[in-house]
């Protein structure tokens, strides 16, 4: 089915938040993206808390800083860098990697 007739089927739809209590609209663009990526579920929470929890898990990781393999600056990443494997800074990493392309 055309993606603007199911949409048009359908009619924005108010839901509560779990995490704050707030209302939001759950709208009809929504349902249908919602349906065309095969999710059963309605949202249980509102755009800003979904939001927040994404940056409170963002910021919840640990960084390590080493040296990077290329250029020697201060390179921040992710895990625990091991000496049997070269690190490299952000930069020096999407140089490498745009050159494979």
């Amino acid at each position: 089915m055309n993606e603007e007739l199911i949409v048009d089927m359908l009619e924005d739809e108010t839901l509560v938040c779990k995490e704050c209590g707030n209302e939001f609209v759950f709208t009809a663009g929504e349902q249908a993206f919602y349906s065309e990526k095969g999710f059963l579920n309605k949202p249980k929470c509102c755009k800003e808390c979904r939001n927040a929890k994404k940056t409170a898990v963002k910021a919840a990781r640990k960084y390590y800083t080493t040296v990077c393999a290329q250029c020697g600056g201060e390179a921040k990443v992710t895990f625990q860098p091991t000496s049997d494997r070269p690190v490299y800074c952000s930069q020096c990493f999407e140089d490498r990697n745009g050159s494979r392309k």
